[in-house]
């Protein structure tokens, strides 16, 4: 689906240059493409629809359950992003079965005032259960007394291979190019005033870049004297052959999140893939994009288990499979999505979703081409901005979970 360096033409300026066609950087082509037309390039590092990063498998949750009143006003949209998609190609993308947060431990159930504090502050409608009234609803479930649980109707799931595939696919429509494995080695700005984006396969300019690259992204912007202070983890998700598939099916059984006393466990009905999907969230080893083992970790596969048999026993069965993934988080775990005008580089938009961000991805797009044309959003995103203490502090104590510090081995 890529195009080949000789469909060019010997073409070397764009107006606007993608630096990573994962999720976001998939969904700026996309949002870029209706602007721009034939004026977008995407550049990616490896294969279109790889596995190396995190934007990859069929399945993401999506929801309007947060904490924080800076997404929460923000997740309306990113549903308005998606149906859009959806209209244009005429292919399904989110699924809402609905979405539970579930706890039922003292010190978690507090996470959940928290939720329903911040919902109910911005208009969200949610119901919140005790552990009768979700097995009544749900009776896959074989909840103990302490368990809580917040149902929000919205929540689903949306298809990340498809939706990342789809951005692509109607950009090119409007001839965007889109150039794989293609990895930037600099950016730099040349006598013109042109942005230069230097790759193995020759060197391209625009006015504006945009850099989507996820793991990599201080391998790109550190050539603008930029550095994003990162956590790159490798994170697993598994597939249970559950022979009760029937009781887990979209129409039967939602998306849920788990809080732990470490941290949430995830997981989502069969779609896609005939397996249900469970997997820890941000509970991984730090590594980097070049470095990862791409091997499982048994311990937190046994977590995962463990807890399936305690709660949920039906959704567990032989495992199917267990994939690995990359979450590329700043210290606070919240979004990145500013420029790089203080390095001197206006002209350059970074985005980084803290391994959170898939839900947002094609709005996170729309918002990063308003940024490119327009110069500015229409979007308050001052939350996310470059300025904020855990990117300026070395000092600042990364907070994954909860609020609560993380051991952490090193910080890319």
């Amino acid at each position: 689906m890529a195009n080949t360096i000789e469909e060019l033409n010997g073409r070397r300026h764009f107006e606007y240059i993608v630096i990573g066609c994962g999720g976001i950087g998939s969904g700026a082509l996309y949002w870029l493409s209706k602007r721009a037309g034939g004026d977008v390039l995407g550049l990616e590092r490896f294969q279109l629809g790889h596995t190396n990063g995190g934007s990859q498998d069929v399945s993401r949750i999506i929801r309007m359950m947060y904490p924080i009143g800076a997404y929460l006003k923000l997740v309306p949209e990113t549903y308005k992003a998606w149906e859009e998609v959806e209209r244009e190609s005429g292919y399904q993308l989110v699924y809402k079965p609905g979405s539970l947060s579930l706890a039922d431990r003292p010190e978690c159930i507090a996470v959940l005032d928290e939720y329903a504090k911040s919902m109910a502050k911005a208009g969200i409608p949610f119901e919140r259960w005790n552990s009768k009234q979700l097995m009544e609803r749900y009776p896959q479930f074989t909840a103990g007394p302490q368990m809580q649980a917040l149902y929000q109707k919205d929540g689903g799931l949306v298809d990340a291979a498809a939706g990342n595939s789809l951005h692509v696919q109607l950009a090119q429509g409007r001839g965007a190019k889109v150039i794989d494995n293609c990895p930037v080695n600099k950016l730099s700005r040349n006598t013109s005033d042109l942005l230069e984006v230097c790759t193995p396969k020759g060197i391209f300019t625009c006015r504006k870049v945009m850099v989507t690259a996820g793991a990599w992204i201080n391998h790109v912007i550190s050539s603008i004297g930029c550095h994003v202070p990162v956590y790159v983890t490798q994170e697993n998700v598994t597939y249970f052959g559950s022979p009760h598939v029937k009781e887990f099916t979209r129409d039967k059984f939602p998306v849920f999140i788990y809080h732990d006393k470490s941290n949430d466990v995830y997981a989502l009905p069969v779609h896609g893939i005939t397996g249900t999907k469970i997997g820890v969230d941000a509970g991984g080893p730090v590594t980097t994009g070049d470095t990862r083992t791409w091997v499982p970790d048994p311990v937190r596969l046994q977590h995962i288990t463990n807890l399936c048999k305690r709660i949920l026993p039906k959704f567990v069965g032989p495992v199917m499979e267990t994939k690995t993934c990359l979450y590329t988080m700043p210290p606070d775990r919240n979004f990145l999505i500013d420029t790089a005008s203080k390095a001197g580089f206006p002209d350059v938009i970074v985005c980084c979703g803290a391994g959170h961000a898939y839900k947002f991805a094609s709005f996170l797009g729309k918002v990063l081409s308003e940024m490119a044309v327009d110069g500015t959003t229409q979007y308050d995103i001052s939350f996310f901005c470059w300025d904020r203490e855990a990117l300026t502090n070395p000092q600042f104590k990364p907070t994954f979970y909860h609020g609560k510090e993380q051991p952490t081995s090193s910080k890319l």
